[in-house]
């Protein structure tokens, strides 16, 4: 297989992005989705960034618009998220990404909700380790409203007319490290907190989106109740939905990047604001 290594005048510039994750990491995304209007352009392209070389991106045009994408958020063997969330999102920032569209796979909190509903969250709770990510410390970063209307908006249509579940509007998912699952204690705490889902993605991502310009819309797929919930999870059936769903995942991903305008109406790019605080000279 060959692996291209583009030197940073070379990123393609493309307007739109979709990270994938552990919802669509079964398939050859978007070339398997079955979507009308997929044109690969390149694939496996790697980047030299200042964190280290990126991850392999697809790009691909959809009906007109050019599209950067990668698997699984950039997450490799031996690198750290917190440089694979660096390098992914410093290459989005080259390639003047304006909008980008995140998924993946959550446990349930709340007990109404149900396996296979799909869940548009509107705010987060951020428990990781991972805070601190940044790619420069140039901006104020206002956190409200930090998953864009517009394209919430944009995913929900498409998962109304393609999900197997039911579709959820709204709600606060909680981001933790894992890779380990959390303890019933600790989901009990998280539910106290007001926490509807749990996940380990979407931060720091509504941070770097927000810092390098970008609108984020996240989507994500109940694969389970969380440790305490409802009843317990079954590594089967967490299996049948990852690999079952992939296709109707990808196609809602593709539809709602489809639908959204070329403008903007949302107020996601002012909310950064220059920082306040200032090098003092020596």
């Amino acid at each position: 297989m060959v692996v291209l290594r583009w030197k940073m005048a070379e990123i393609h510039q493309a307007r739109f992005a979709i990270i994938g994750g552990s919802s669509t990491n079964s398939i050859d995304f978007p070339g398997e989705a079955g979507y009308d209007g997929v044109e690969i352009i390149k694939r496996r392209a790697i980047f030299d960034t200042p964190y280290g070389k990126s991850p392999a991106f697809t790009l691909f045009s959809l009906k007109g618009k050019t599209v950067l994408t990668c698997r699984m958020h950039g997450w490799r063997a031996g690198v750290t998220r917190a440089n694979a969330s660096r390098q992914l999102f410093w290459v989005l920032r080259e390639a003047g990404v304006e909008r980008i569209l995140g998924e993946g796979g959550v446990g349930a909190i709340d007990p109404k909700l149900e396996l296979r509903d799909i869940v548009v969250p509107d705010d987060y709770i951020d428990l990781s380790m991972r805070r601190d990510v940044s790619l420069d410390s140039q901006y104020l970063l206002v956190m409200r409203d930090a998953l864009c209307r517009e394209e919430r908006a944009a995913l929900l249509e498409a998962a109304r007319a393609h999900s197997v579940g039911r579709v959820i509007e709204r709600g606060v998912y909680v981001v933790t490290d894992g890779r380990h699952f959390e303890s019933p204690a600790e989901v009990r705490m998280l539910r106290s907190l007001g926490g509807d889902i749990i996940g380990q993605s979407l931060a720091p991502e509504v941070y770097l989106a927000r810092e390098i310009g970008a609108c984020y819309g996240s989507i994500q797929i109940i694969v389970n109740y969380a440790e305490g919930v409802v009843e317990e999870w079954s590594h089967e059936e967490l299996a049948s939905i990852f690999y079952g769903e992939a296709g109707m995942m990808s196609r809602i991903l593709l539809e709602a990047l489809d639908s959204l305008p070329a403008e903007k109406s949302c107020p996601c790019v002012s909310l950064r604001k220059p920082s306040l605080l200032k090098e003092k000279a020596d």
